[in-house]
């Protein structure tokens, strides 16, 4: 058993957390430091690295804890971008869709979304419109829209309600699994020779004489030993927290970001059974909402809100889950209620703080914007997830034009993501791992033990836990159930049920003692307590 478990290490090849520390204690300087492991700074160190750049990347929690693990699981143009004319972005944002679905296809795929129509002239004005988003994809085109009737609409959303229905219009976007794809970019960064540590938080900025940011200091979470860095480019790519790192850098600053809090809800798929996603292409308050099946369950979203402040776990109040349950409830035979809420999270979104008297976070670009400070600090902002590649390229060459590093073609468009597979069983609840997938089963084989079910109804066993402690960088109990297993975005009860073993798995792989495994529950336990909402139990 040994020697079979020692062969699946040595075949993974993974680079341990550890041998990347005793790499940022070696290297005297690097090309590039990536503050932020989101969609954004993960991208960026996937370029940079594969550009043969010295890339260091370092974030303060887990790869993908914030903004970028709370998405609504679409890599989309953007219908409603079309709407503001924003055309630009719906065309860049149609593209990069078609080179990440070839990219990563272990994690991605082609979704059809139809958009019941309830009036004729909606019905001609959905019809006209998504042409153009077609139109606008170009070669990297998913599949074509087109007019259905109300039978077929009915047949392809069986659970939406029939009066008025005049017919439907399907589309086609892609769907993902954004905190997986995440860790596979992570781990495409790291194969090609980037150093990319998570609980690793940026405390200050190291400074030449003539007041340029040349390094980091950094302390380790989990040590709380500190690191500094030198490098030739600092990136600040740290979404809703931008503001405080160029604060680090000019503490006169003033906040250029206004978060936006997309609040999403989990429900069981009889909601809407079958493989088809539903799209709401204008709720009460104008904005878009989406019912689009993901692991076996029904995620329903989101909402558009101005926030106070920048948070890792922004508060989803019961305003936010109620206007979600009432808009789908509009629109399904069935209506959802608050106890049937399986799991409730939320997300921030790192906008340009909206201008002027009543401005709205919905009426504000998506495009990213990149800033270079006196100090020559880059800093990155805005986008989405499905521009993440080109996000990474544009602020590479803007680093290029300030002469901050030497000029590298970029190769990302036709970079394979770890974990890439051209042919992919989706009836397989493991598929995500993409290649992945064969070494995990070979260490099941070794311990057959380890195949053992966690969580009735659910594809999670031991050896994915100890997968995730050995290759895929989870340090806490939250990264397994939250990021690599998804579970507590999925039934937040049932991840606070299994955390008990999860935290005994990872102490052994860890090393670590009882006190660690009980400050783990604790701090698992609170956290999850807000992903079920705290919520209010109905009487029938």
């Amino acid at each position: 058993m040994e020697d079979i478990n020692s062969k699946v290490d040595e075949e993974v090849n993974v680079v341990t957390r550890t041998e990347m520390l005793r790499q940022l204690d070696s290297l005297q300087e690097w090309d590039v430091i990536v503050i932020g492991g989101g969609a954004t700074g993960l991208g960026i160190a996937m370029d940079a690295a594969s550009r043969r750049y010295r890339t260091l990347l370092v974030e303060q929690a887990d790869f993908a804890k914030g903004t970028s693990s709370k998405a609504t699981k679409l890599v989309h143009g953007g219908v409603r971008y079309m709407a503001q004319g924003d055309l630009g972005l719906v065309r860049e944002a149609c593209y990069e869709r078609g080179l990440l679905l070839k990219n990563a296809p272990h994690i991605t795929k082609n979704e059809l979304f139809v958009i019941p129509n309830y009036t004729w002239l909606d019905h001609i004005k959905y019809t006209i419109g998504l042409k153009f988003y077609d139109f606008l994809a170009g070669r990297l085109s998913l599949g074509t829209s087109k007019y259905i009737s109300k039978q077929e609409t009915l047949e392809a959303l069986p659970t939406i309600k029939s009066e008025g229905l005049k017919g439907g219009v399907t589309y086609h976007d892609g769907q993902f699994d954004d905190a997986r794809l995440a860790l596979n970019i992570a781990q495409t960064a790291i194969e090609h020779g980037a150093c990319v540590l998570n609980y690793m938080k940026v405390t200050g900025f190291i400074k030449s004489n003539n007041q340029k940011v040349v390094g980091v200091e950094m302390k380790d979470v989990e040590t709380n030993r500190i690191f500094r860095a030198m490098g030739k480019t600092i990136i600040n790519a740290t979404g809703v927290y931008v503001d405080s790192i160029i604060q680090m850098d000019r503490p006169e600053a003033s906040n250029m970001i206004r978060p936006s809090k997309g609040v999403h809800i989990t429900i069981d798929r009889s909601f809407l059974p079958g493989e088809h996603a539903l799209m709401i292409p204008q709720t009460s308050d104008g904005r878009v909402l989406f019912a689009v099946p993901w692991h076996n369950k029904l995620i329903v979203g989101t909402t558009d809100t101005l926030y106070d402040k920048a948070e890792l776990e922004p508060e989803a109040v019961e305003d936010d889950i109620a206007f979600i349950l009432e808009t789908a409830g509009a629109y399904l035979t069935r209506k959802p209620r608050r106890s049937d809420v399986e799991a409730v999270f939320a997300g921030l979104r790192p906008l340009a703080a909206p201008r002027g008297e009543g401005a709205k976070t919905k009426e504000i670009s998506r495009s990213h914007k990149i800033m270079v400070a006196k100090s020559g600090l880059i800093t990155i902002t805005g986008g989405k997830w499905t521009t993440f590649r080109k996000m990474a390229q544009d602020t590479l060459q803007k680093a290029i034009e300030v002469g901050s590093i030497h000029s590298s073609k970029c190769i990302t468009a036709r970079l394979p993501i770890h974990g890439f597979q051209e042919s992919v069983d989706r009836q397989n609840p493991l598929h995500f791992y993409g290649s992945d997938l064969e070494k995990l089963n070979q260490l099941i084989m070794a311990n057959p033990e380890w195949a053992e079910p966690l969580v009735e109804g659910y594809p999670f066993n031991r050896a994915q836990v100890v997968w995730a402690v050995r290759f895929e960088y989870a340090r806490k109990v939250e990264d397994v159930l939250a990021r690599r297993f998804r579970l507590l975005l999925l039934n937040a009860s049932a991840a606070i049920a299994v955390a008990p073993e999860i935290a005994r798995i990872m102490a052994q792989e860890l090393g670590r003692d009882s006190w660690w495994v009980q400050k783990e529950l604790d701090d698992f336990r609170a956290l999850a307590q807000a992903y079920r909402g705290n919520p209010i139990l109905e009487t029938a």
